[in-house]
């Protein structure tokens, strides 16, 4: 969707490069997606602090940011929320429901009613106290807000398609993490529900991330910044 609008992408995967130190200054927004360590683990993981910097750095210059999973809650931590372990961790298809204030957002708005969406997180956030809870769930309590007029933070992954959801449930880490946090659910289990799922799921992405990229100037040659 990106290129298609006319932008260019840098992305920076830090586990191939953990030394990367990307600046903000030729770019035009900033997606910040997810991972399977933790807020806390920066001791180990030394590119979250990368992160965090780049994080108020956007926030501190308006740029657009959004924030996925890992990044949501790393958004999350920067606005001093609180970010912890959830009840119970959440692989699969959960339903979320927007607020009071989903319909008035300029990103989110497509969120109408209670839908299944993908989640793959141990760990979730609460809303920043200057934030907009745009979405939250029974079981986990907040799953989207808003920070100011340019950043978004979401738990959930609306841009998983087919493919990359299939990759995840055959991959031995994803395997053993999904066999090892006591859920009562199968790789198989989660294939039937995606194909359920699936089709109006991605729907609802086109639709969020469409709005999100209504947020950004012409490209003119600038860049987006993504990193995982």
């Amino acid at each position: 969707m990106l290129r298609a609008r006319g932008h260019r992408i840098r992305y920076v995967n830090f586990a191939r490069d953990p030394d990367a130190s990307p600046g903000l200054d030729r770019y035009q927004a900033l997606i910040v997606l997810g991972g399977p360590m933790q807020v806390g683990h920066h001791h180990r993981h030394h590119h979250l602090l990368t992160e965090c910097r780049l994080i108020e750095r956007a926030l501190h210059d308006e740029v657009p940011m959004l924030g996925i999973c890992l990044g949501g809650q790393l958004l999350a931590h920067v606005l001093d929320a609180r970010v912890a372990p959830c009840p119970r961790a959440e692989i699969g298809w959960y339903s979320i429901n927007p607020t009071a204030a989903t319909a008035s957002d300029p990103v989110l708005n497509p969120l109408d009613h209670a839908r299944p969406v993908f989640q793959w997180h141990h760990w979730g956030f609460d809303c920043p106290s200057d934030g907009v809870s745009i979405a939250d769930s029974e079981e986990s309590g907040c799953q989207a807000f808003r920070a100011g007029p340019q950043a978004w933070g979401f738990q959930f992954h609306l841009e998983l398609d087919r493919r990359l959801i299939h990759r995840w449930l055959t991959l031995p880490f994803y395997r053993d993490d999904l066999a090892g946090s006591g859920l009562d659910r199968t790789p198989a289990q989660i294939e039937g529900d995606t194909q359920r799922f699936l089709p109006e799921t991605l729907a609802l992405a086109d639709r969020v991330f469409g709005n999100w990229l209504n947020q950004l100037d012409t490209p003119e040659q600038r860049l987006v910044l993504a990193s995982r």
